[in-house]
């Protein structure tokens, strides 16, 4: 019995680590269909996003058969619940990755593109997706915090986003500059949906974190407290 259940939870592990990988492909196929205009990619994003919610449903109802036929010792019954949040953000990442590829068509002006360094924004976001799933397969605390920290990457590239939107539209050189408002607000929105995809990876590292050390997201941990007591001493230095 105890072999069936190290061997359950050893194909649950290895199933989250899959689609992980998935939503990180997903979202850099997207956006390849954005800098490439290229609509079969964008077309390939919805069949992506199909199976990862399937797989969310096979990941649901195995950690629902470990749960109830099982009875996980504490630190397996974390990995579990944990296990049971991070697909939930995982399957976000790839709805996030449909609306990308939705809004894909719309893009034309590649120079629009550079304005906000979107391919950047994007290697950011995917990369704190694929640590914050190394952190899991790692068990790498420290890891997972370093994913949560670079969040703040992310959302500066989203408020400077912002302001170029704003310095368009109101730019003083007439009909040019409006008719590309138009086609950059679709821009901004892809820089909305990155946000977005840092703030699950977010989510993702914080349930390692949960998984690990048995501390729950919104919690201040023990990295988190010498991080800001040595903050504060460099303060008062």
């Amino acid at each position: 019995m105890r072999i069936h259940y190290r061997e359950q939870l050893e194909t649950l592990h290895l199933q989250l680590i899959e689609m992980g990988a998935a939503a990180v492909d997903a979202i850099d196929t997207a956006m390849r269909a954005v800098f490439d205009h290229d609509l079969a990619l964008a077309k390939k994003v919805g069949t992506m996003e199909g199976s990862m919610d399937e797989a969310e449903r096979e990941i649901q109802s195995l950690c629902l058969k470990l749960l109830l036929g099982q009875q996980p010792v504490a630190g397996d019954l974390r990995q579990v619940s944990a296990t049971m949040h991070m697909i939930s953000d995982l399957e976000r990442v790839g709805d996030l990755a449909e609306d990308i590829a939705e809004v894909a068509p719309y893009i034309e002006d590649d120079e629009l593109l550079e304005v906000v360094n979107l391919k950047d924004m994007a290697d950011a976001a995917c990369g704190m997706v694929s640590d914050s799933l190394n952190a899991y397969v790692k068990q790498d605390v420290k890891l997972a915090h370093d994913v949560i920290q670079r969040d703040d990457i992310v959302d500066r590239e989203l408020t400077y986003a912002k302001k170029k939107w704003v310095e368009l539209v109101y730019d003083a050189e007439g009909k040019k500059v409006r008719d590309s408002a138009e086609e950059f607000a679709d821009i901004l929105m892809i820089s909305k949906y990155l946000e977005r995809v840092a703030d699950h990876a977010t989510n993702v590292a914080e349930w390692v974190i949960y998984a690990v050390d048995g501390i729950l997201p919104g919690d201040e941990t023990e990295y988190e407290k010498d991080a800001h007591s040595k903050t504060e001493t460099e303060n008062n230095a």
